[in-house]
């Protein structure tokens, strides 16, 4: 990629290689004015992105210099190990200061990572009724939408008109930073519907707000996974929803904004998984980029010895014939990559909630038709190179149909594998590509070198 490919992507996030040079040599004159000069204008996200794109010294020297500037919705932009390793550079005060204007889903995403001292700091920097909201979302599961929903939420009754929300609205209450509906709530502050802040400007005063609510009303349990209720914002196309405790009384609201980050995050982990690599990030140092790389390629190692014992029981053919050492990595490999492909389409559509028990039986024969026309072409390719390369038609038929049988076993493989470790409770993102590469290794060597131990000595 070209140098102006990448100031031009850099330049959709507002951060460009010339301003991450000026800011550094801010930091080494130690120009507190100009540093404030070139970040004051920035957004948080973009600041935060800054940071993650600079190298340890030059950040803790920055956070060094520029005093002050660090703030809330900075800390909640950045990566979450970067995120974490600012927070302990700032005094316990600092950080209260920090996080007093943030909404309170920000303030627990925060909170649940800190030290306990730390905790105290900003949790007694909040007000009564904050730390109230923040301490009951730290009680549910992490993976909860009650752990992630925003307690600042408008509510009114259900019986009210639309003059007297608007009223209430202009009135002097605290309202949320961004909200997009009023909660209609009956008696027992049971959420019954919601009305869109543009119905309600866009009606006549003395219309009911229980005439105007919205049919798309879903609400959440608290203890509703985070991850199924992102998915149920990307296939309802919410905007917010309300988040209900087990009396079915509102005690929440997730956004679209936090539920696209949920789901963002959850196909960030997916694919961060099919490659074994957990859930490191750019900022992760050695040590701990290490620790979760380490234990997959352990597995990888225990997987090729595994493929190497089925090659050692054919060592005498491979030996009476060469050309079966030449040509036997190129079974395996066409496997490991159909297995692959089949393997990321099973996981990410499971993730969807694509793939089923209703549908999962269609698609595992689909993807075996589709490993057996694949076979078919390339076996026809493989049997005309091992034919006039090698001068053995026998030879050219044994690979062909190597590669046929590890195809489609490799489609069936790739679908098969993550629906078995799904319905058993392991994360299919994190563990299928080791048996799926197993199993095509396995298979096509065996295969290959078993047929041509029959056939051809």
């Amino acid at each position: 990629m070209s140098d102006e490919i990448l100031e031009a992507e850099e330049e959709a996030f507002g951060i460009t290689d010339r301003l991450v040079a000026e800011v550094i040599e801010a930091v080494g004159r130690g120009s507190s004015d100009a540093i404030d000069a070139l970040l004051d204008p920035l957004h948080p996200a973009d600041i935060a992105h800054l940071l993650e794109l600079i190298d340890d010294h030059d950040r803790r020297a920055l956070l060094s210099v520029w005093k002050g500037g660090m703030d809330g919705d900075i800390l909640s932009e950045l990566d979450e190990g970067l995120r974490d390793e600012i927070v302990e550079s700032l005094e316990p005060s600092e950080l209260a200061d920090v996080v007093r204007e943030l909404e309170s889903d920000d303030v627990v995403d925060l909170v649940e990572s800190l030290e306990e001292e730390q905790q105290e700091a900003v949790l007694d920097a909040l007000e009564a009724s904050e730390r109230v909201a923040v301490e009951r979302a730290l009680t549910y599961p992490e993976e909860s939408a009650g752990r992630h929903m925003q307690s600042e939420v408008v509510r009114v009754p259900e019986h009210w008109t639309v003059g007297e929300a608007i009223d209430l609205l202009r009135s002097d209450i605290e309202l949320p930073d961004q909200f997009y509906h009023v909660f209609l709530v009956d008696p027992r502050m049971r959420a019954v519907g919601y009305v869109t802040l543009g119905r309600i400007l866009s009606s006549r005063r003395d219309t009911r707000l229980r005439e105007l609510v919205e049919d798309s009303f879903h609400p959440f349990h608290v203890a509703d996974d985070v991850a199924d209720v992102a998915q149920a914002f990307n296939h309802y196309h919410l905007i917010s929803a309300p988040v209900v405790d087990d009396e079915d009384r509102l005690v929440g609201v997730i956004t679209i904004d936090d539920a696209m980050t949920l789901l963002d995050e959850e196909h960030e982990e997916d694919i961060l998984r099919l490659a074994g690599v957990g859930e490191g990030s750019l900022n992760d140092n050695v040590v701990e980029t290490t620790r979760q790389r380490l234990p997959w390629l352990a597995v990888n190692l225990v997987t090729a010895i595994l493929a190497s014992l089925v090659i050692a029981l054919f060592e005498k053919a491979i030996a009476g014939l060469v050309a079966l050492a030449v040509l036997m990595p190129i079974v395996a490999s066409m496997g490991g990559n159909a297995g692959t492909q089949s393997l990321t389409v099973a996981v990410r559509a499971i993730a969807t909630r694509d793939l089923t028990g209703s549908n999962v039986w269609r698609v595992i024969r689909r993807e075996a038709a589709v490993g057996l026309i694949n076979g078919l072409v390339f076996a026809a390719v493989m049997g005309l190179v091992g034919m006039y390369w090698f001068g053995s038609p026998m030879l050219g038929a044994v690979i062909g149909t190597a590669m046929i049988i590890n195809l489609v076993v490799a489609g069936l493989a790739g679908t098969v594998i993550p629906v078995l470790l799904e319905k058993a409770g392991v994360d299919p993102a994190l563990a299928s590509g080791a048996f799926v590469t197993t199993v095509t290794d396995v298979v096509g060597f065996f295969a290959f070198l078993g047929l041509a131990a029959v056939v051809l000595t």
